[in-house]
């Protein structure tokens, strides 16, 4: 990445993204992608939180820094035409196996499993990811076509978006 010092999104770049973008073919690897994983981490679990809590202090149905949902997004990815032989190949590499149980129950403790069902669930949408000065089309990818979350918080959306952009592209 451009050598930002902002050490959150280093570390989760370097312990997540990185070696899960590894783990796949280069074509899923863009500068796009990245800083989507990145703002859409910082949205839904400010990358910190592997478990959702819900109001109240309780365990919610979502997993991973990525919020991922057992019969949402788990399933989507481990069953899609686009994405179920890449998911099942990282399942392999990671040593889960490729059902909805085990990869949900495995996202609370590996950001590495995170970070590729994250890509690969972008990988669904079929359209180009939006471009780095495009915190509009980045918003409808994530809050209107693929998480789709209960509650989006879209005035957060701005500065998430812009904070990983920075670490991704530079100033």
């Amino acid at each position: 990445m451009t050598g930002s010092n902002d050490t959150l999104l280093q570390s989760v770049w370097a312990a997540a993204i990185g070696p899960a973008l590894a783990l796949m073919q280069p074509r899923f690897y863009t500068p796009n992608a990245v800083h989507l994983l990145l703002a859409i981490g910082l949205q839904e679990s400010g990358l910190c939180e592997r478990c959702q809590i819900i109001d109240g202090g309780g365990k919610g149905p979502a997993r991973g820094l990525w919020q991922f949902e057992r019969g949402g997004g788990v399933v989507g990815v481990l069953t899609h035409p686009l994405t179920r032989t890449h998911a099942w190949d990282v399942c392999r590499e990671r040593g889960v196996a490729a059902t909805s149980q085990d990869v949900w129950a495995r996202l609370e403790s590996d950001d590495v499993l995170a970070a590729a069902f994250a890509r690969l669930l972008l990988w669904t949408d079929g359209k180009p990811l939006p471009e780095r000065n495009d915190a509009d089309g980045g918003w409808a990818l994530y809050a209107k076509r693929l998480w789709r979350p209960g509650k989006p918080h879209p005035e957060r959306w701005p500065a998430n978006f812009a904070r990983a952009g920075r670490f991704v592209y530079g100033s």
